[in-house]
């Protein structure tokens, strides 16, 4: 409301100027008596009220100074609220929620009392449906709500990326907000003395970082059946942190695995196109264009023997392949990338998949529980799920029976010469040996 400072002026003066009369005089007297009581209580009610009153602008003139009503500024009552002050509320509430095994958004929604509607709201939002849908056990989800009603939601998806959802004027938003992470390159060093674990618990190694290790070697060793005692590994690994703490292991920048005497090394190189491999010092890539175990099995049952003797029909019968031993329902990945040629029921390898490798090459995967997507005349890609290991055929156990040909002829998958993935390419070779040359001198330096 706006002050105001008018007031009402009556002139008491006569029309005429005339001097009054008596009867009048008395009149006059009489509404003085009157009207000074009245003003005084008057008075005393507005200087006793809580409230400041502004009194008319010759009465405020009349009174002493240390009387006078106190000035206050016009405000205007549709003047917007800052926006800091419209996104504060002292009645909310953060909780961090806590993922466990099974667990959906929507039962960790009612299970708190937040918003099942503001969530349904929240999950459409294209930034952000992925990443409410899909959720790990142990992922901290933090909500900022007020009665049940939410103002934000955030999660962290990974050591750089967090997922934030804010409620605005206009409904919720959600941006993909990119943390500052520090990068700092360590090493570490061991020698196997009982198990490739053991000694990388030693050297300070995570799981994480030696099974990263074993996946960049994996063309040339079998961590499974050909790592021997005595045999050393040196790894030059990223460290990322924030604000101090460490979040985690990075990309493994380069290593080495010395096997049986044999050195193998590679370092990691990204093209101008994002594009990120590992090659040796020479500029080979590591990579070949097949795997030599395309599932992730717990043992050999069988190798490759021309003259095995058939654990069902009981009978010398040539054993073409390797047989992989694996839990019932473990992915089957393709060996190297192809096309679907056969997708069915065959004989006594069960239901199998066999794909086409450029002009002379087969692969044969049998025995499998069910398919994954490709169907017969697919593209794959090398590492792509094709199917589930099993037991279907002439099988006593789960397993996956992998076959590799060459023109039609057998050749043992776990030693033959496998052909090489593309090198460095040459428009990249002098900045990849400026690159890696001082990842191959703290290689030497251990």
């Amino acid at each position: 409301m706006k002050p105001y400072y008018g007031g009402i002026r009556h002139d008491y003066k006569n029309e005429n100027n005339k001097t009054p009369t008596v009867s009048e005089r008395h009149s006059l007297w009489f509404l003085c008596g009157l009207v000074i009581p009245i003003f005084a209580v008057t008075l005393f009610l507005i200087t006793d009220s809580d409230e400041p009153q502004l009194l008319p602008e010759a009465d405020s003139r009349a009174l002493p100074a240390q009387e006078m009503a106190p000035s206050f500024p016009s405000i205007n009552p549709l003047a917007e609220t800052p926006s800091n002050l419209q996104q504060t509320n002292i009645d909310s509430d953060t909780m961090i929620i806590i993922v466990d095994r099974g667990e959906t958004l929507e039962e960790l929604f009612r299970d708190n009392s937040l918003s099942i509607s503001d969530l349904s709201v929240m999950a459409r939002l294209p930034q952000a449906e992925e990443h409410l849908r899909i959720l790990l056990p142990g992922d901290q989800i933090t909500v900022t709500h007020n009665d049940g009603q939410i103002i934000s939601l955030a999660r962290e998806i990974d050591e750089v990326n967090l997922l934030e959802i804010t409620k605005g004027e206009k409904g919720f938003t959600a941006e993909i907000l990119k943390r500052k992470v520090d990068t700092h390159l360590e090493g570490a060093h061991g020698i196997i003395q009982s198990s490739l674990f053991e000694a990388a618990q030693e050297a300070g190694v995570s799981d994480a970082l030696i099974m990263n290790m074993a996946e960049i070697f994996q063309w040339d060793i079998d961590f499974i059946q050909d790592v021997r005692i005595g045999d050393a590994f040196t790894i030059i690994f990223e460290e990322l942190w924030r604000d101090g703490v460490k979040l985690g292991d990075g990309n493994i920048s380069a290593a080495e695995f010395v096997n049986q005497g044999t050195s193998f090394r590679a370092a990691r190189f990204i093209d101008n196109n994002g594009n990120a491999n590992y090659f040796t010092p020479e500029g080979r890539n590591v990579r070949k264009a097949f795997t030599r175990a395309p599932v992730d099995f717990t043992r050999i049952s069988s190798n490759f023997d021309p003259n095995r003797r058939h654990p069902v029909l009981n009978t010398i019968r040539a054993h073409r392949g390797v047989d992989y031993a694996a839990p019932t329902r473990t992915p089957i990945r393709a060996a190297g990338d192809g096309k679907v040629i056969f997708r069915g029921v065959r004989n006594g390898y069960g239901n199998t998949v066999i794909l086409q490798h450029g002009d002379n090459i087969t692969t044969l995967y049998a025995h499998m529980s069910r398919f994954a997507s490709p169907k017969l005349g697919s593209r794959v890609v090398q590492g792509q799920t094709i199917g589930f290991v099993g037991m279907s055929g002439l099988a006593t156990g789960p397993h996956l029976h992998y076959e590799y040909r060459i023109n039609g002829v057998h050749r043992n998958p776990r030693t033959v010469p496998l052909p090489p993935a593309d090198p460095i390419p040459s428009e990249y070779r002098e900045d990849f040996q400026k690159r890696t040359a001082p990842l191959w001198q703290q290689l030497n330096a251990y």
